[in-house]
């Protein structure tokens, strides 16, 4: 049996044979040095057509116990896991289209509601495999810029309006869904605020919003500027989700408070 990091080499150089493949890129953990040997792979193909799922599962076969072809929950994507017991989520993209949406962020200054800078994010810190005319690399050349002020600014104005800031602010839809006693409703606004919330945190930091996992420990390593009793504040809000859900409101009041009172030093 090949070793595993050859055996990973082999699929790259594999997928690299196709004619539409014109870069691959390591993400995630994978592309950095916060790794172990059971870390997945988060692998991103840019590609200028498509390339059959057939193709793509006589490949897969060759190095994948198991495989799910041409998912598109997210993004478009193979889903599997390889022999050696590892999961390899491989994704498709076209690069001019990626591109456009990391520009509409980076140089039009677009926000979203959470996750506004993930992509751009993906971009600066993935690890190139192949590219083949350097198309890529390029691409990262162009977003390596320093963070936007215009851009911060909109997606604080934006996310905050939708904690406390609007009608349909996510807060007053937690507080009204537990007075109905609707928990399904309650996790689901819940989620939704803690993502427009780290996104507030992330811009506040001028950091590039890294996806959805170990996001308080990513910003109690890399952002300075943090709400009082950050960490705290939050746990307590898990903590009574699942067992004092009269006191989620007074939570994420605490919550917002302390994010007002940061974003009032800082001056936004």
């Amino acid at each position: 049996m090949i070793g595993d990091e050859k055996m990973i080499n082999q699929l790259f150089e594999k997928l690299s044979e196709y004619a539409q493949v014109e870069a691959i890129a390591l993400g995630g953990s994978r592309s950095g040095e916060n790794y172990d040997e059971k870390s997945d792979y988060d692998v991103y193909v840019y590609i200028t057509a498509p390339i059959g799922e057939e193709s793509r599962r006589a490949l897969l076969a060759d190095y994948c116990q198991y495989m799910e072809i041409g998912n598109h929950y997210w993004e478009y994507e193979d889903n599997c896991v390889l022999n050696n017991g590892i999961d390899i989520d491989i994704l498709y993209r076209n690069l001019d289209e990626f591109c456009d949406g990391v520009a509409r962020v980076v140089e039009g200054f677009e926000a979203n509601n959470g996750y506004t800078t993930c992509m751009w994010h993906n971009l600066l810190t993935c690890k190139i495999v192949c590219d083949k005319h350097g198309r890529l690399q390029n691409a990262k050349e162009r977003f390596s810029v320093p963070y936007p002020e215009e851009l911060r600014k909109n997606i604080i104005k934006r996310n905050t309006a939708l904690l406390y800031g609007a009608m349909p602010a996510y807060s007053l839809q937690v507080k009204k869904a537990n007075v109905r006693n609707d928990r399904v409703s309650v996790v689901h606004r819940t989620a939704a605020f803690l993502e427009s919330y780290f996104d507030v945190i992330f811009a506040l930091n001028k950091q590039t919003h890294p996806g959805e996992k170990r996001l308080m420990a990513l910003c109690r390593n890399n952002c300075t500027t943090l709400p009082e009793h950050f960490e705290e504040n939050l746990n307590r809000l898990f903590d009574d989700m699942l067992t004092q859900s009269d006191n989620l409101t007074e939570d994420l009041n605490t919550i917002i408070s302390e994010l007002k009172a940061v974003l009032l030093r800082e001056r936004l």
